[in-house]
């Protein structure tokens, strides 16, 4: 067991792709936490598929190093504002934050919401500059726009008299200045064993831990995750759980684990300062406190920012209902939505009117549909509606959430984007272009403004745009916003689309289905090229006759059809549609009648 004087507790926070897990790599690997035979994947933190498949990081995940004789417990933060529940719970496990700025970028959107979390609890933040080997890095100007950052957001002077770091994740060397650099990563470890403060804590204290996380064993149960305040803890011993309304109950400690590198070891006994998974209380739930029965606590609740965005999922109730998926009852849907919301609190989970229904909230459209993406991997069938945004009454104002945009394209495309942010209702707050000709802007535009517009905006930038946003605040509702110029075209009947039919259906507009896919009546096959909805014949075949004329063959050539990925469907529909989600397809209809007027009651 490690003394607490000898435990360093650090998070990693920056906004998305500027080199979280990449510089981790890099620390793992200086750090001899691999065998030299050891064959060691790239962005080894991101374990679970989404995030290998989408390159960010969803799930917070925490590791641990050896440097000479300390110890330090790293925690991996993901960088979308989606997943701010993850950054909010671990803030607290920590004493400092690495704060990574990508030394060509500079701050962006997603920096100003992590270093703000990391100030408003007091933690002092180290500031590395990285992807420095860059030809276009400027660390000088970054380093101000850095500070100037911290000073809008209202550090106090400790926290603005920060160390910086200059470092390149990816080649693994770091420096105390731009120019003389190392040639490994030492120079940031030493800056982290000499800048971070050591856990505060007493051994000699009853046993205190808050449950910050929780992991789910198939043998074991439910786990608890969190850091040691006070004390120490054996395994076999007596515990006290004490949930939100302050009832204590008694427990057994099952297992004790703690890390080593990317693996858990388990543990007989661990301190003050130690981050633990804790086994033996199949009740716990996040926020829960854990203390010695001798002396009860409780400590304050884990609060987080409110969920934006709901969508409804529904049982899918289509004709091809139960031809891909296992689980298609509302039972075994809504036990998962709840198994979800013990793990993921920033996820809500709430009843509808309706029987065959149930609304999720969660903190933006990429949040729920990570969530909806995790549950057609496991067999799960299910439609969703186009997600809403909650709305808020403020001293008697209907209010509605409102977002920062961050916007880079090159400067051709630039009028097209500040066109049709402005006609959904956004107000451009900066406009700039630097000398490579790539513009800069930033909008302050509902985000019921944003809903639908991300397809509309790699089009108009022909993909060579980059956009993120994140939640501002809540502001008087904008009325209504444009939705979808276009119309859709509706299968008339089912069967399996000819190539015939769709060589005639694609001068009517963009088709969604090929050749051989099977279509019901009411499935959306195609986009229309004008606004309005048009019902087609996609599966038609040729009339065939015993007389052979010159050119009647003629030659069928089909433009390919699009294909959707979940986010594009969420995207893409409006109040009128869903989105049917199979393990092995994405299929968009229209709602019927009746749930149209069920719709329109509630």
């Amino acid at each position: 067991m490690f003394k607490p004087e000898k435990i360093r507790n650090i998070a990693i926070i920056a906004h998305i792709d500027h080199g979280k897990t990449t510089l981790l790599d890099g620390l793992l690997r200086q750090s001899n936490n691999f065998r030299d035979n050891e064959k060691i994947p790239e962005r080894v933190m991101d374990s679970y598929d989404q995030e290998k498949e989408r390159g960010i990081t969803i799930f917070a995940k925490h590791t641990s190093i050896y440097f000479e004789d300390f110890k330090i417990n790293i925690i991996d933060t993901p960088g979308h504002a989606d997943f701010s529940g993850e950054v909010e719970r671990v803030l607290g496990l920590v004493n400092s934050v690495l704060l990574l700025v990508d030394a060509q970028e500079g701050p962006m959107p997603q920096t100003r919401f992590v270093l703000s979390q990391a100030l408003k609890i007091g933690l002092r933040p180290i500031v590395v500059l990285n992807k420095i080997d860059r030809p276009h890095a400027d660390p000088d100007r970054v380093l101000n726009e850095t500070f100037d950052l911290f000073v809008e957001l209202g550090a106090n002077d400790e926290q603005l008299d920060f160390q910086v770091c200059y470092a390149s994740g990816l080649q693994g060397f770091a420096g105390m200045e731009p120019n003389n650099l190392s040639k490994d990563l030492r120079p940031l470890f030493e800056l982290i064993i000499k800048a971070v403060p050591p856990p505060p804590g007493n051994l000699e204290l009853p046993f205190l831990m808050q449950a910050t996380t929780l992991t789910y064993d198939d043998y074991i149960g439910r786990q608890a995750c969190g850091r040691i305040l006070e004390g120490s803890i054996k395994k076999g011993a007596q515990i006290a759980r004490v949930d939100k309304n302050g009832h204590p109950t008694q427990h057994k400690v099952v297992r004790i684990e703690g890390y080593h590198g990317l693996k858990k070891v388990e543990l007989e006994e661990a301190g003050v300062g130690d981050i633990i998974s804790i086994s033996g209380i199949p009740d716990i739930t996040i926020g829960d406190t854990l203390c010695d029965p001798s002396k009860i606590v409780q400590l304050p609740p884990i609060t987080l920012a409110e969920p934006t965005m709901s969508v409804e999922v529904m049982v899918n109730n289509g004709p091809f209902v139960g031809k891909d998926g296992k689980h298609v009852t509302m039972n075994k849907i809504r036990d998962r939505l709840i198994q979800e919301r013990k793990a993921n609190i920033s996820l809500k989970v709430e009843e509808t009117f309706r029987d065959d229904a149930a609304r999720v909230s969660g903190r933006g459209e990429l949040h729920l549909a990570v969530l909806i993406e995790a549950m057609r991997r496991e067999d799960y069938e299910f439609t969703i509606s186009k997600p809403q945004v909650i709305m808020k009454e403020i001293d008697g104002v209907q209010q509605e959430p409102f977002e920062s945009v961050h916007i880079e394209v090159p400067q051709e495309f630039s009028g097209s984007v500040i066109d049709a942010l402005s006609r959904r209702k956004g107000e451009m707050r900066v406009l700039n272009t630097n000398e490579q000709n790539i513009t800069t802007i930033e909008f302050y535009i509902p985000t019921r403004g944003l809903m639908g517009y991300r397809n509309e905006f790699l089009t108009a930038t022909r993909g060579l745009g980059i956009m993120t946003s994140i939640f501002d605040s809540y502001a008087p509702s904008k009325g209504a916003i444009p939705g979808r110029p276009r119309g859709v075209l509706i299968s008339n009947g089912p069967g399996k689309v000819t190539a015939y039919a769709a060589n005639t259906a694609q001068e009517r507009g963009t088709l969604f289905v090929g050749p051989g896919n099977e279509v019901y009546e009411g499935m959306i096959v195609g986009e229309h090229s004008r606004e309005n909805d048009l019902v087609i014949n996609v599966v038609r075949g040729k009339q065939l006759t015993n007389v052979r004329a010159s050119g009647s063959d003629e030659f069928i050539m089909l433009t390919p059809h699009r294909t959707f990925t979940l986010e594009q469907a969420i995207d893409f529909i409006e109040d009128d549609e869903l989105v049917e989600v199979t393990p092995h397809f994405i299929r968009i209809r229209k709602r019927s009648l009746s749930e149209n007027e069920r719709k329109r009651k509630g």
